[in-house]
């Protein structure tokens, strides 16, 4: 593609080729891209000055919805459900720490891609090497279709629940929201955020209704917002899972790698004059705002999800904890907890509402899986491809492990295939627990550096030290559960020699992401270094 060369747009110290086209750009397949990120939405989306608080944020309103959807992806329920179904009240304060951490970690993430211009993987690739680009890229690809993963069988799950589609086609069909994309890339990012909020307070209301119906203890559910020494405890085990277990479950399906890159890109989607130091603060003030809105809705959302998971169902009455048996539950008198419930139960309308929640999460989660996609694609390695087509390649890599799974357990009885699909969710999420402290140990060494973000934007001291605890805890709690993760790929009984593998591959694993870490400092700490030296030639000459 032909470039106006003399044309340039500097970025955090760094001159990226401004991808403004001499003619009118030739759409191809594969691009390449080291412009702004995102470029068909950078900088879209202007909001008035002077019209009061709540109007200008609801204008800056949008992007955090697109980023809470992460929060609250089918990955997420099995888990809370579950936990809840195990350990009652007690993981409340595990999905209490979770969201708070997320909401440091997003603010983070939105103030880099608002102050410098870049989101996090063009930051990241901007200060390393083409190799470590390269590495860094198929990482978080990998997670990504991890999370796909959880999606393609969600949206399967329930367009077979709501339609009786059979399963294999149903998994097919989810290939064809690529069309929903292409709908949706017409209508302009505003619509499409409007439409993620929509589909967010679906999932919201679905959930209150339940749980409102089934009148939990609310005393207990408090209390369970308070972490105790039983809360991470690995001695305690119910139906093959530990509180630990249930905890780390937990947090691997909160906090997720690429809401990181997503947050620092959509960020950006609001028009702000750069040169005006005021306006960038208020960019981030808004941001900030509407990014903790959202991820407190999120953490409503899984916290109803756990308490769905204790006050709704008798207590281990649910013995499939695949969306399946949950299904089925919710449609099971004697599963249920008290006589309302039940009432409403012999309509169908809890078990249809909990299906139609289900596709609503999985559609929500198509939309920004793909853009992150994009980002971390054009930031990583410089290559643009249309959504729809990024989306499809995405999607069909995702689908052929589901596919494998059903059509190696459909001679099977039901209960094995559901099991199945469900172990295949819950195990997928290991990659995202490989990739996480590759997102945020760059976000935080970035935006406590005021050579990046300048003395105004950089993090305080209490942010910075949140934040350090948040980097450290998260990755030692990921590779700590990294063999009991490993050890799900044997099955729900793996042998001892199983778990003696487990170990030995967790151990390997935990060398490699110590090795790329430091791999990944070093690099980041010497790119700092070059741009301070740039700066500071650039001052002398001027």
């Amino acid at each position: 593609m032909k470039l106006q060369c003399n044309q340039f747009l500097k970025k955090g110290g760094y001159i990226i080729m401004n991808s403004t086209p001499l003619k009118k750009r030739q759409h191809k397949l594969i691009e390449y891209a080291n412009g702004p990120s995102l470029e068909e939405i950078n900088g879209t989306i202007s909001v008035p000055k002077d019209i009061g608080f709540w109007r200008t944020l609801l204008a800056y309103s949008g992007p955090g919805a697109l980023v809470a959807v992460g929060y609250m992806d089918p990955g997420n329920w099995s888990t809370s459900i579950t936990g809840g179904q195990n350990f009652s009240y007690l993981l409340m304060s595990v999905i209490l720490i979770s969201s708070l951490i997320a909401m440091l970690l997003q603010y983070m993430a939105a103030k880099l891609g608002i102050v410098t211009q870049m989101d996090l993987a063009q930051a990241i690739r901007a200060r390393t090497s083409k190799s470590l680009g390269i590495v860094l890229w198929i990482l978080t690809e990998f997670a990504i279709m991890a999370t796909d993963i959880a999606e393609v069988i969600g949206a399967a799950i329930a367009l077979y629940l709501l339609f009786k589609i059979p399963l294999v086609i149903a998994v097919f069909i989810t290939v064809f929201d690529v069309l929903l994309l292409l709908l949706l890339t017409k209508i302009g990012f505003r619509k499409i955020e409007a439409i993620v909020v929509c589909l967010i307070l679906v999932i919201l209301l679905v959930f209150v209704y339940q749980v409102v119906l089934s009148s939990p203890n609310w005393g207990q559910v408090f209390a369970g917002l308070v972490p105790t020494s039983e809360t991470f405890s690995n001695s305690r085990t119910v139906a093959g899972m530990t509180p630990l277990s249930g905890a780390l479950g937990i947090i691997g399906a909160t906090v997720m790698p690429h809401n990181l890159y997503l947050h620092s890109a959509i960020s950006q989607t609001r028009k702000t004059d750069h040169h005006d130091e005021e306006a960038v603060a208020r960019t981030v003030k808004f941001a900030s705002l509407d990014s903790n809105i959202q991820l407190t809705a999120a953490f409503f959302v899984n916290a109803l999800l756990l308490i769905t998971g204790v006050a709704v169902f008798k207590t281990g009455a649910v013995k499939d904890p695949s969306f399946f048996g949950l299904y089925q539950a919710l449609s099971n008198t004697a599963s249920l907890s008290n006589g309302v419930l039940i009432s409403v139960a012999r309509s169908g309308i809890l078990s249809s509402l909990f299906a139609v929640a289900l596709l609503a999460s999985g559609q929500n989660s198509t939309i920004t899986g793909t853009l992150t996609g994009q980002v971390i694609m054009e930031g990583f390695i410089h290559m643009r491809m249309p959504l729809w087509l990024r989306r499809l390649v995405t999607r069909l890599l995702s689908v052929i492990p589901v596919l494998i799974c059903v059509l190696l357990t459909s001679g099977k009885s039901a209960i094995d295939e559901h099991v199945a699909l469900n172990d295949l969710m819950n195990n997928s999420q290991v990659f995202l627990a490989f990739a996480l402290p590759f997102s945020m140990l760059p976000l935080l060494m970035m935006t406590d550096s005021s050579a990046e973000m300048g003395q105004r934007f950089k993090n305080s001291w209490w942010i910075k030290g949140l934040g350090w605890f948040s980097v450290i805890a998260l990755t030692g709690l990921n590779m700590y559960g990294l063999a009991p993760q490993i050890a799900g790929f044997f099955g729900d009984n793996p042998t001892k020699s199983q778990l003696a593998w487990s170990n030995w591959i967790a151990a390997i694993l935990i060398a490699i992401i110590i090795a790329l870490l430091a791999w990944t400092i070093i690099e980041l700490r010497r790119g700092n270094q070059q741009y301070l030296a740039r700066k500071e030639q650039s001052t002398s000459e001027s």
